[in-house]
């Protein structure tokens, strides 16, 4: 009697660890599930961040000072904040700080520390810079972060050195 007790515990054994090793393959990740489908419609569902889609009627919070920051990109990525303000308040940020910090727009990255580690943040102002220096208006600049185009900037080239930002503040 003792032996079929010490085989009915070792069958449940040997059938719990077969179980366990055959779970993360059910367990796997979306991605692997989700091949063959359009991924860009998946970011299509998703709800925009907040922003405003209209410039400010009045004055905008100061950005942290560039200054405050050691690490060239971060350091440049704040002196651009800083010029174009108006512009970073008409657009939405990607890293959905909205949704975690109450964010408004992406500009309330630059009033805070958040934008210091989160590259969304940095690409998305970065972009928002190089568009404006082409004129893009602050809605066609929303529309290309929307598309992520964003994604798309080489944010290494604001590593390099500290860039000589011009005084006008854009738009």
């Amino acid at each position: 009697m003792k032996v079929l007790g010490k085989l009915s515990v070792g069958c449940l054994f040997a059938i719990s660890a077969i179980s366990l090793l055959a779970l993360p393959q059910f367990a796997a990740s979306p991605n692997r599930l989700m091949q063959g489908m359009d991924q860009s419609a998946q970011a299509v569902d998703e709800p925009t961040p907040a922003f405003h889609a209209h410039a400010p009627q009045g004055g905008l919070p100061p950005t942290m000072a560039a200054s405050l920051f050691s690490d060239t990109q971060t350091a440049n990525a704040y002196a651009i904040a800083s010029r174009i303000k108006k512009v970073l308040y008409q657009q939405p940020c990607y890293c959905h700080c909205d949704r975690s910090q109450g964010h408004g727009s992406l500009l309330d990255c630059y009033v805070s520390r958040h934008a210091t580690g989160c590259d969304i943040c940095q690409k998305e102002n970065f972009y928002a810079y190089e568009q404006t220096h082409k004129s893009r208006t602050p809605a066609q600049i929303r529309e290309g972060i929307m598309r992520g185009e964003w994604e798309k900037v080489d944010a290494a080239k604001y590593a390099k050195s500290l860039l000589a930002i011009p005084n006008a503040e854009a738009r």
